[in-house]
């Protein structure tokens, strides 16, 4: 594990502009608007495209993906949005559901999680069950205190969206086998910032928006499924998902077999030249960083700011139980103004979401960008 410098030069990013906001959206990899820029240009020339252009973009992802965050590759499914894997999740599972079985979720988690879960207890009489936030912050004894027989599902993120609170998934899915209970992630706050183990936590089903932590286009996520449920229904019947696929003469044929694995779960056109080039880029990099440093690299510089809040009178989770790439800061009651608002108006980015303030830097964050974020907050909340 080491510490990487800045990589502000293989970003688009000017230099007034500092930018703490991944969370929200990540910044786009000079190289990935390269290869989107292709992909647009490749649709003026169709006659250029083949029947394996429909297909190999998936097929690099599964492999990249295999390699970074583990599983085997042909577990992962190419989605377009948290919302359509937490909803393949749930159809998948509604059939295992009765009536008073209990679907965990976490207090002020992220609706993509939340709305597929109500719909499936109102088809399935099953009990929403929402997990209190803790008053000591510990989202991971929480989580565990209400896992038991009786709770069929538990839908839970890595770590909580507004403020980056950490959930400990390998405790939380060593008592979900214990129980028998079926364990659903939405690990788009982590996924590509913070070190994780497919093979260590074992989900049945975890799902990552590509759009924040992996710095992949708007419109690609990726969709994990453990073996026991890879012949579940898909949400849609895809007719690229079908074995023998590549042979277009055939597709008349039309193949009642699915191709190997998760694949039948792939979203329809799944291989978009304005996506999924970018999407193969931002993995590339990924890897030839490595989580483990980017982890590292991103906790130093919120550590800095960090002791600024603290110093301020903000009030910050404790350490251990706040992830490496992004935390929330409440402030002080003296301060009474709109700090987000603010601080953008020096061309300083960071959000608000619930009662938190929220940092979460990236690679492209340089020297400068810390200086003028520590150096506004003093003049901003002092």
């Amino acid at each position: 594990m080491s510490l990487l410098p800045s990589q502000r030069h293989i970003f688009d990013i000017p230099d007034n502009i500092a930018y703490f906001n991944c969370a929200y959206n990540s910044p786009q990899l000079n190289e990935s608007k390269q290869r989107l820029l292709a992909g647009v240009q490749s649709k003026s020339h169709p006659w250029e495209r083949t029947a394996k252009n429909f297909f190999d973009d998936a097929e690099t992802i599964r492999s990249l993906s295999a390699q970074i965050f583990g599983g085997d590759v042909d577990g992962y499914a190419v989605v377009p949005a948290a919302s359509y894997g937490i909803s393949t999740a749930a159809r998948a599972v509604e059939p295992h559901l009765h009536a008073g079985d209990r679907i965990l979720v976490i207090a002020e988690e992220f609706p993509s999680v939340v709305l597929p879960w109500r719909r499936t207890a109102q088809e399935t009489g099953a009990v929403l069950f929402t997990v209190p936030a803790p008053a000591d912050g510990n989202w991971t004894q929480a989580i565990l205190d209400h896992i038991d027989a009786s709770a069929k599902v538990v839908a839970v993120s890595s770590c909580h969206w507004t403020n980056g609170a950490y959930i400990d998934l390998r405790r939380i899915g060593e008592a979900c086998r214990a129980t028998g209970s079926i364990l659903v992630v939405d690990a788009t706050q982590t996924l590509g910032a913070m070190p994780f183990s497919m093979d260590e936590v074992q989900p049945d089903f975890l799902v990552a928006a590509g759009y924040k932590w992996l710095l992949c286009p708007y419109g690609f996520s990726l969709l994990y499924v453990a073996g026991c449920w890879r012949d579940a229904r898909p949400l849609e019947e895809s007719w690229l998902a079908r074995d023998n696929a590549e042979d277009f003469t055939a597709l008349v044929k039309y193949s009642g077999t699915y191709m190997p694995g998760a694949r039948r779960f792939d979203v329809g056109e799944k291989c978009t030249a304005t996506i999924l080039p970018g999407a193969v880029a931002a993995l590339e990099q990924i890897k030839a960083w490595g989580v483990q440093n980017i982890a590292a690299s991103l906790a130093d510089i919120n550590a800095r700011i960090a002791r600024q809040l603290a110093q301020l009178g903000c009030r910050l989770p404790d350490d251990a139980q706040r992830c490496p790439h992004m935390f929330g800061a409440q402030l002080p009651p003296s301060y009474s103004g709109n700090l987000v608002a603010e601080l953008k108006a020096r061309h300083i980015y960071i959000s608000q979401r619930g009662n938190a303030l929220r940092f979460a830097p990236h690679l492209h964050v340089n020297e400068q960008d810390v200086e003028r974020l520590l150096a506004s907050l003093g003049e901003l909340i002092a």
